[in-house]
């Protein structure tokens, strides 16, 4: 069973901006991912006050999970990235980290939420995931 990603040529091209329009997903277990934050292994924060190293760090996390159950980035059918005090230029520090993430394979949906803070003062972003595998 493979994950098949939907971008209509009727919509605007999603995958430009480092998204799909949907994943339709057929079978297969669903793993839902917390949201990942910018900690290491030992609770320490990668890269204070810097965005761009937080997103790499907790898209890092997101694979180490997926890794845990032999899946991988082509394995997520919907991302959601938390952004604290969200302005459009944070796009340009997010979205290049989340395309490495992805790398050759197709991005899944995305939905990119401003928010007034998250679970503590140095984290920038946090990312979940929704997986679905074979």
């Amino acid at each position: 069973m493979a994950n098949k990603r939907i971008n209509p040529a009727s919509l605007y091209d999603s995958v430009s901006y480092g998204f799909s329009h949907a994943v339709l997903s057929e079978g297969g277990r669903t793993l839902h991912l917390a949201g990942q934050v910018a900690w290491d292994k030992d609770c320490n924060i990668v890269g204070a006050g810097d965005l761009t190293a937080q997103t790499h760090q907790a898209l890092a996390n997101l694979q180490t999970v997926l890794e845990e159950v032999g899946a991988g980035p082509d394995n997520i059918v919907r991302l959601r990235t938390y952004v604290v005090d969200h302005s459009p230029d944070k796009l340009a520090l997010v979205l290049p980290a989340i395309g490495e993430f992805y790398g050759n394979t197709t991005p899944a949906p995305n939905t990119f939420l401003g928010v007034a803070a998250l679970a503590l003062p140095d984290f920038l972003v946090e990312i979940e995931a929704t997986a679905v595998i074979d």
